[in-house]
């Protein structure tokens, strides 16, 4: 039986993370707002960097550890939980319309960076040149979008809402919140991790897949609790920018930062199923925004059963390879 501390340390961060997500959002939009930018980048640069906060320390913590599997397997475990699972948990709550005003750009930079990260690591080990590369172009499509959403808003062609100035706070206050929420998302993660981590760790699995898995559910709780703070107060752009925010974070971000601190060899095991996996979920999402799909109930249910196969593919070890031999052999 694990120790008792550690169960407690489990569902404390649960608890704490709703309430820090909550804040995070609400201060998210006030600042958007204040900033004269929609609800989307609002979402997809403050709430979406601050969620990804977790992934970026952690990953750094555990590549300076000597533990590359562990921040490997975060960011990709992650941005696959964050499309399947954050992406589906509000949709249990209230149907939510995909392709905003804006999501295209996003989405855009969500792809290019998927696949660069596939495409690198597949052939390369991550070192520190690749990962200023990852830095720069994080910060130049950053500088980007916030002056080509700054352009939309003065044209008219933004995504406020009519609600926007109801359900966001003063501004004063959404300076408090933000910082608030992130340090409470972070604090929550450690202690989320370390509960998760320590009962892992109790039954005896390998690193990688306690990244893929404990640390890459962890560290999307951010996201979820961010997404069902959203959810409640019916801001479906948000849920999705900060889905596409946290993901290009993750990869960019928070893979730059392992990459400078390496090299690094990227273990078989990714390229035999999860990178498959991730890039499948990002052209899954990529097809749900571009046709503007609603996000309902049942959608929210099929993307949870496949992340629920997903996990039962990595725990069995029936990865895409073991596929295609079953299907030739």
């Amino acid at each position: 039986m694990p120790d008792p501390i550690l169960l407690i340390s489990l569902f404390g961060g649960l608890l704490l993370m709703a309430l820090a997500g909550d804040l995070l959002v609400r201060g998210a939009l006030g600042l958007g707002r204040a900033m004269g930018v929609s609800p989307l980048v609002a979402g997809v640069f403050i709430v979406g960097f601050g969620t990804s906060a977790p992934e970026m320390f952690i990953s750094a913590n555990a590549a300076l550890n000597g533990n590359p599997g562990l921040a490997i397997g975060n960011i990709v475990g992650s941005n696959i939980a964050n499309i399947l699972m954050v992406a589906a948990i509000p949709a249990l709550i209230f149907t939510y319309r995909t392709g905003g005003a804006g999501q295209g750009r996003a989405l855009g930079m969500l792809l290019l960076a998927t696949g660069i990260w596939i495409g690198m690591t597949a052939i390369l080990p991550l070192e520190p040149l690749m990962g200023l590369c990852f830095l720069l172009v994080l910060i130049g499509y950053t500088g980007f979008s916030i002056f080509a959403a700054r352009h939309d808003e003065i044209a008219g062609r933004g995504s406020h809402h009519a609600d926007a100035v109801t359900l966001n706070p003063p501004v004063w206050r959404a300076i408090f919140y933000v910082p608030l929420g992130i340090a409470g998302l972070v604090y929550a993660s450690g202690m989320i991790i370390t509960g998760g981590e320590g009962v892992a760790r109790h039954f005896r699995v390998p690193e990688e897949w306690i990244g893929l898995t404990i640390l890459a559910l962890g560290t999307s709780l951010p996201e979820t609790g961010a997404g069902l703070a959203a959810a409640f107060r019916r801001r479906g752009d948000v849920v999705i920018g900060n889905i596409l925010g946290s993901n290009v974070f993750n990869l960019l971000g928070a893979g730059g930062i392992v990459a400078l601190l390496g090299p690094f060899e990227v273990a078989p095991m990714f390229q035999r199923y999860d990178h498959w996996v991730m890039g499948a979920a990002a052209l899954v999402f990529a097809a749900l925004i571009l046709l503007r799909v609603k996000m309902g109930r049942l959608l929210g249910l099929a993307l949870l059963l496949v992340y629920a196969a997903y996990i039962y593919g990595l725990v069995t070890g029936t990865n895409i390879m073991a596929l295609v031999q079953m299907v030739r052999g």
